[in-house]
């Protein structure tokens, strides 16, 4: 009997594991197919996303620089444009990503919790519009493709860490 129960337990047990959530979600690329590929996948480690820079010209996203937790990424792209930066607030979060494209990124508009539109660029080319497909997930990191511009971007969505002490 008592081997019943501890089997019944077992598998009550490997079921609930089985069917558990998944959070993580990728949206993208939204862009033209040039340029080298980059990831930011490692940079989620050093915390959420707490800053964000964004280099445009009159007509293009040029470049690209994330700050996850209190350490920048690599800058990816091109040095021609003005540079802007957006600082999010303590524990906001981007929720939403829009823009547009053409054969290179030409605006991004980030979306936070707070209620905060952070946008770049020129307004016009195909829209695109990504959010995550798991609920209470949040942008954790971007890859994509870049050259003298960005050529393409992709969006990964994840829960917000549980463990920041540094940020």
């Amino acid at each position: 009997m008592l081997t019943i129960a501890l089997l019944a337990l077992l598998c009550a047990s490997a079921s609930a594991n089985a069917i558990q959530a998944r959070s993580s979600s990728y949206n993208g690329e939204y862009g033209g197919g040039g340029g080298h590929r980059f990831s930011h996948s490692g940079n989620q480690l050093d915390g959420p996303i707490t800053a964000i820079r964004v280099r445009v010209n009159k007509y293009y996203i040029v470049g690209l620089q994330v700050r996850y937790g209190k350490v920048w990424s690599e800058y990816v792209g091109g040095s021609q444009g003005d540079l802007e930066e957006i600082f999010l607030h303590p524990g906001e979060s981007v929720i939403q990503v829009s823009g547009k494209y053409k054969y290179y990124l030409r605006k991004l508009v980030f979306v936070t919790d707070k209620g905060r539109y952070l946008p770049f660029g020129k307004d016009t080319g195909t829209s695109f519009n990504a959010v995550p497909l798991h609920p209470n997930t949040v942008l954790r990191f971007i890859s994509g493709r870049s050259g003298s511009l960005i050529n393409a971007i992709g969006l990964h969505w994840d829960i917000y860490p549980s463990d920041c002490s540094s940020c």
